[in-house]
């Protein structure tokens, strides 16, 4: 027996070297296979572009791709590939931000990157890929369900959203629009046609693990109905959970119809009181999210909710075609961007 453990931890031991050294070698293979490409892609750039030989690209490209497949193999020199290579130089053209970025993101995260034509949207799933570590199939999930499109800061001038990019990658202070968004997915539920306010809440703490997965990292669950005693009398916050990279208590209230001015005063009482009782020394101030079924643009611009940290978001418990889910979030995209830029002019005169 005392043989038995003492194989069993020496097998255990090296086995971890062992996958250690394996994943240490593949990671730095991936680094080098990845700016490999990108210098590839920006040498032929710089051929064609420089030399004013755009006109043979094609030929070129074709032939160069046959070149090396006969001196290195196919895998990876594929004419395709040759040609991701030249858009990736063309699309991440600054070599330092590529080398900062390959210490988290491998070839296939670039390769589902690069058809992205928004360059702050692109930089947008870059940059949550290094701060959440997602994996290729996260990446391309979060992308078709249109991520971006949905979160709240997107409705925002470009150069606003790649201040709060920078301050979220420096590890400052950056808006909570970056982790908000709307509308929130909650198909996981089950729950179709009728149904209460319970069974949602049922249905979310049930599916807690799905549901924090929906809402974004750095969310932690805290707890369920929080009772609060306010002048002898009982209320309660439908769930209350902790966001690590905010460091603030978030509030959230579950409404089945469309938001209406009330939920304000509502949601105005639980944060005050939360601040109260509840915020601990070196957290912010809590912050409170309205999921409604339908929202109310003009009512959430006249109560300017923003000023109050409350943010109200839809939520869809059953998704539609995606062809029309994409229409939907365009057009909330323009109307979030219209009030935008409403606003400012308000705030200039």
């Amino acid at each position: 027996m005392e043989i038995d453990k003492i194989q069993k931890n020496l097998y255990d031991d090296i086995a971890r070297l062992v996958e250690e050294a394996r994943s240490y070698v593949a990671s730095t293979a991936n680094k080098t296979i990845t700016l490999m490409y990108w210098k590839i892609g920006h040498r032929i750039n710089t051929e064609l572009l420089d030399n004013k030989r755009a006109e043979y690209g094609k030929q070129i490209v074709s032939q160069l791709a046959t070149q090396l497949q006969e001196q290195y193999g196919k895998r990876g020199f594929e004419e395709k590939n040759i040609r991701r290579m030249i858009q990736f130089a063309q699309i991440f053209c600054d070599e330092q931000i590529v080398v900062s970025l390959i210490r988290q993101l491998s070839w296939t995260h670039f390769v589902a990157l690069i058809p992205i034509k928004e360059e702050v949207k692109r930089e947008f799933y870059a940059l949550m890929c290094q701060t959440e570590h997602w994996n290729v199939k996260t990446l391309r999930a979060k992308i078709d369900g249109m991520l971006y499109e949905r979160t709240l800061i997107s409705g925002k001038p470009d150069e606003v959203i790649k201040t709060e990019l920078t301050n979220m990658q420096k590890g400052e202070n950056f808006s909570p629009d970056l982790i908000f968004k709307s509308p929130y997915f909650l198909d996981f539920t089950g729950l179709k046609g009728m149904y209460s306010e319970k069974s949602l809440e049922d249905s979310l703490i049930v599916s807690l693990e799905q549901f924090i997965m929906e809402l974004g990292a750095g969310f932690s669950f805290v707890e369920r109905q929080k009772r609060m005693i306010i002048d002898g009398e009982d209320f309660y916050l439908d769930l209350l959970f902790y966001h690590r990279k905010l460091k603030r208590l978030i509030a959230i209230e579950l409404k089945l119809g469309k938001f209406k001015a009330a939920h304000k005063g509502q949601m105005e009482l639980y944060l005050r009181w939360l601040d109260k009782y509840e915020k601990q020394a070196g957290e912010e101030t809590p912050l409170g999210l309205i999921l409604c079924a339908e929202g109310g643009h003009e009512q959430i611009e006249l109560l300017q909710l923003e000023n109050v940290g409350i943010k109200v978001a839809e939520y869809l418990t059953e998704l539609p075609d995606r062809e029309l889910l994409k229409q939907k979030l365009h057009r909330e995209l323009e109307l979030k961007r219209q009030l935008f830029d409403n606003r400012m002019e308000g705030e200039n005169e």
